[in-house]
């Protein structure tokens, strides 16, 4: 197994030759905490939501790693911002997380004043914390793979980010990696990426 260390390098490089890829400065920035080098996780997460300020976990992670840091006052406006990112997005895992690091900093979080409401409130939610397509999300229609993962996928991952990853993200982590995929490590390291990708870790 690789140590975190070898994993911030991989992903460093990976940023390094593909600085629009959020999800590789999101990951990157999820290293560094872990290695509690809160300074460098800031820079990630920041660019993170340059690149996808949709992205309502970021916020949550970067107002931990400002707390950690001692900038409560920064924390406290980032995650107020991120609770209203997640409840525009209908994000209610993100969004109740934040709300509770809001009370937990002795901050009462903000008021929802928009009514909850029915129809596509009711409708399918996609598990990828990046998804663009929000509660308009249409689920797949078969499962992707014939495995268990498949079925997974078919559950919790809408149509548009499952073809974002077949077309797009999935070549960049092959050819970025140099991943030989008849190789059963190459094969788990390929599988980890596509369940970060998608949201089903």
């Amino acid at each position: 197994m690789q140590s975190i260390d070898e994993r911030i390098q991989q992903f460093t490089k990976m940023t390094q030759e593909d600085p629009d890829n959020e999800l590789g400065h999101y990951r990157l920035g999820q290293l560094f905490a872990e290695a509690v080098r809160h300074d460098e996780a800031i820079r990630s997460f920041r660019r993170t939501l340059e690149l996808s300020p949709q992205f309502s976990k970021v916020y949550q992670l970067l107002g931990e790693s400002q707390v950690a840091l001692g900038r409560r006052d920064e924390a406290i406006a980032t995650w107020k911002e991120g609770h209203k990112v997640a409840d525009e997005r209908g994000d209610r895992i993100p969004r109740d997380a934040i709300a509770m690091l809001l009370v937990k900093n002795g901050e009462a979080p903000p008021v929802v004043e928009r009514p909850e409401i029915d129809g596509p409130e009711t409708g399918f939610r996609c598990s990828r914390p990046m998804c663009l397509a929000g509660k308009k999300a249409q689920p797949l229609t078969i499962a992707p793979l014939a495995d268990e993962i498949g079925q997974t996928i078919a559950a919790r991952v809408c149509q548009e980010c499952w073809t974002s990853w077949v077309k797009d993200y999935s070549i960049k982590v092959i050819n970025e990696l140099r991943l030989d995929l008849s190789d059963e490590k190459a094969s788990s390291e390929y599988d980890r990426h596509m369940r970060e990708y998608l949201g089903i870790e």
